[in-house]
């Protein structure tokens, strides 16, 4: 006999389901109380408000993954040199174990996240920084060390480039990779598309400066 979850974890699966099909500021309360067959009053007695529920269902993600990425990248930054392509990498093992977390854990993160990113969420910036800062800290650290001469101005854009690419990326997947299958015959998964990602992103944040950046650069 299938055990019912608690009316806590139930809010946050539906709510989860629902922030990721249709996004968050076209999911309200009463969708999420609605399906979850439960009132507003246990929504605001266990998260307060939407905000933070928001941020609850991020948490549960997020609680995984940062704590591996942070040990990650403490450890490129005990080496000597540092390459993009290891500071990327280091994220594909702990996206890819929220597949063991959660029913297709790593494509619903992801889907989130880029939610998150599209629709303007300037209080998850805020709460992950808050939360998660030692991680973030790390992370850009290990970045730094691997782009030696690229302003930092210029590794910020790189990097929100480098988002864009994946939130669309993830975001597409599925008629990603159908058009994959029917014009190549390949067959992908998100094991794969990240594998895919993990090189073409990391020549794109270590490219040469264009020219122009190049030259007001050394003009300041």
């Amino acid at each position: 006999m299938t055990r019912r979850p608690d009316t806590k974890s139930l809010i946050l699966d539906v709510a989860e389901q629902l922030f990721a099909e249709h996004g968050f500021n076209d999911t309200s309360l009463r969708l999420i109380t609605s399906d979850a067959g439960v009132n507003l009053a246990s929504v605001n007695y266990h998260f307060g408000s939407k905000k933070a529920l928001i941020q609850a269902v991020l948490a549960r993600y997020l609680d995984n993954v940062m704590p591996a990425l942070r040990d990650a990248m403490n450890e490129l930054l005990a080496r000597e040199q540092v390459q993009m392509t290891e500071v990327f990498g280091a994220f594909v093992g702990p996206l890819l174990s929220l597949g063991s977390f959660r029913p297709a854990g790593t494509g619903v993160f992801m889907q989130l996240l880029g939610r998150g990113y599209t629709e303007k969420q300037g209080h998850l910036r805020r709460f992950i920084t808050a939360q998660y800062g030692d991680a973030l800290g790390a992370f850009m650290a290990a970045v730094k060390k691997a782009t030696p001469g690229i302003p930092d101005n210029e590794v910020f854009w790189r990097l929100h480039f480098t988002l864009g690419t994946v939130v669309f990326t993830m975001a597409s997947s599925m008629a990603l990779t159908e058009i994959a299958e029917s014009d190549f015959g390949e067959k992908n998964s998100i094991e794969s598309l990240i594998h895919r990602l993990v090189p073409y992103l990391a020549s794109a944040v270590t490219a040469p400066l264009p020219v122009a950046i190049g030259n007001s650069q050394d003009a300041a």
